[in-house]
């Protein structure tokens, strides 16, 4: 065994050992359940999110933390009930690992990434799974789920041949959505625009760009320059909503250069 690994065992075992404690002293964490547990695990996994996208590795790595302390909290509740522990969790995804990798633990091949998610899909349906989409969270947000559902389709081959034709769709959509604008009613509007938001999903897949990053990317800069325009209004002493739109203006065009 290697120094690294010893150390890395030693720290697992450090933090078991302060969840044991925790559990055993600390009024709080001894009211802790599955269920008040998970709006925190939800928080947390966004946090995780929001270091990734900003390139924060120290706060990566503490989110990490965060998650992995969740992690083993579940499995400490769990196995006061002699449910599972996290030797179980362990085991568990290291079984599920293994099933899912005949490619590097077996004699089937895959010398490319679109074949191993062809061949985890099929997998998947061997394990009992009735559905492809069997393994998509009903709470997922809309977009991120869109996203899920799209790369489980092409995960068995449902897939379109070649970018153009995907391009050829969304325009066909947009059209749709556009004729509706015009004639329809405001829920055959949403119904297109739910179709034109699926479409460039699958777009953004085909692109190689992941639309869920790329919106929170846009979100962040839109958020970046608004808060340039309101400190430059602050620093006259007014507030954004006293500018008029031709104000407003010059002063996003003065905040693109700031980004």
């Amino acid at each position: 065994m290697t120094s690294d690994r010893k150390k890395q065992l030693a720290s697992l075992d450090k933090l078991l050992t302060i969840m044991d404690e925790l559990r055993e002293k600390c009024p709080w964490d001894q009211k802790q359940t599955f269920e008040s547990l998970r709006h925190l695990t939800i928080e947390e996994t966004y946090e995780l999110g929001d270091a990734i996208l900003d390139k924060d590795l120290e706060g990566i790595k503490g989110e990490l933390g965060d998650l992995l302390l969740h992690i083993i909290f579940y499995s400490k509740i769990a196995s006061e009930t002699n449910d599972f522990d996290i030797s179980d969790v362990a085991e568990a995804i290291s079984k599920k690992l293994i099933f899912r990798h005949p490619h590097v633990y077996g004699d089937v091949s895959a010398t490319d990434e679109e074949t191993v998610k062809k061949n985890w899909e099929k997998l998947k349906l061997k394990e009992g799974k009735k559905s492809v989409f069997d393994g998509v969270p009903k709470s997922l947000p809309a977009l991120v789920k869109a996203s899920r559902i799209q790369d489980k389709a092409v995960g068995v081959g449902f897939d379109w041949k070649h970018i153009k034709d995907v391009k050829s769709k969304l325009d066909e959509e947009l059209d749709e959505l556009h004729s509706e604008v015009m004639t329809g009613s405001l829920a055959r509007q949403e119904a297109e625009f739910g179709d034109v938001l699926f479409s460039m999903i699958n777009y953004a897949r085909f692109l190689g760009i992941n639309a869920e990053d790329a919106l929170e990317r846009t979100n962040k800069k839109f958020l970046k320059r608004f808060h340039f325009m309101e400190n430059q209004v602050h620093k006259k002493g007014k507030t954004i909503d006293e500018l008029s739109l031709e104000e407003m203006e010059s002063l996003w065009q003065q905040s693109k250069t700031k980004s």
